[in-house]
């Protein structure tokens, strides 16, 4: 049977994570069709870079370009329902960046457009697809021992918009609808449906325009909970998290991708 051919992909944003979905694409040798950007200069220089065929500023050009199988939605963070909702409606499939939406309304609308659809809509949680997190839900999901607690800690510090690639972004990034995204979906994956949600966000800095702190606890009737807790205030870099069961305790490690339990790092 002959290999089957690969993807087209068009992308819309070349900040932080347009350069780590690039990179992702080499690996799965992709075809990188069209860079999609606000200005033109930039948006040639980084497909000149990152190996795309073409470059605009043009979105509806590269939605109607047959030669597009599916399109990266890596944009800001306010433009993801809109830009997912028109890759859809010209028929393509979707990698939707989190956070899906900005609100709640949003997001409902994402889904029911995926559920009309037959486009896979897929939504970008990474550390579904990590050892150190599938190792440890495999052990949750077997069985033998019952899941109590689990916590989560994401600490830097972030006064200016930049993000991990040194890329000063044009829109403002967010500890909650960004890197909070990661820790709730993680606890939702390990624990299921939750019945109780309470959370503190702080108020607005007014060096950076957004909040700089937030925590949300999740729980279960059954007295099964996460606690979350983030923040851009500290120049001493924590990211974590940790499930205590019945029988054992897990940390891991994220930046390490080290899975650790009482008696030491499981081999993965």
């Amino acid at each position: 049977m002959a290999d089957p051919s690969p993807l087209r992909i068009g992308m819309i944003g070349h900040g932080m994570m347009g350069v780590w979905h690039s990179q992702n694409l080499d690996d799965l040798a992709a075809v990188k069709g069209t860079i999609v950007g606000r200005r033109q200069e930039p948006t040639e220089a980084f497909a000149a870079e990152h190996g795309y065929a073409r470059a605009t500023t043009d979105l509806d050009s590269m939605l109607a370009d047959p030669a597009i199988d599916a399109v990266v939605v890596a944009s800001p963070s306010e433009a993801h329902v809109e830009h997912c909702l028109a890759v859809l409606a010209a028929g393509k499939h979707v990698l939707l960046e989190i956070p899906i939406a900005l609100d709640l309304a949003g997001a409902e609308r994402v889904a029911a457009a995926a559920a009309a659809s037959d486009r896979v809509v897929a939504v970008c949680h990474p550390w579904r697809h990590r050892p150190e997190f599938i190792a440890l839900r495999e052990r949750l999901a077997a069985g033998e021992e019952k899941l109590g607690m689990i916590e989560g800690r994401f600490l830097i510090h972030r006064l200016e918009n930049v993000g991990a690639t040194g890329y000063r972004r044009s829109w403002t990034d967010n500890i909650l609808w960004h890197h909070g995204a990661h820790l709730i979906d993680l606890a939702c994956w390990l624990m299921g449906e939750v019945d109780e949600v309470t959370g503190y966000m702080a108020p607005v800095d007014p060096r950076t325009g957004i909040p700089m702190t937030t925590a949300i606890n999740m729980a279960q009737k059954d007295g099964t909970s996460a606690h979350l807790l983030l923040t851009y205030l500290s120049q001493l870099k924590h990211n974590e998290a940790m499930a205590l069961t019945d029988r054992d305790s897990y940390r891991i490690d994220v930046p390490r991708h080290e899975l650790l339990t009482a008696s030491g790092t499981l081999k993965i």
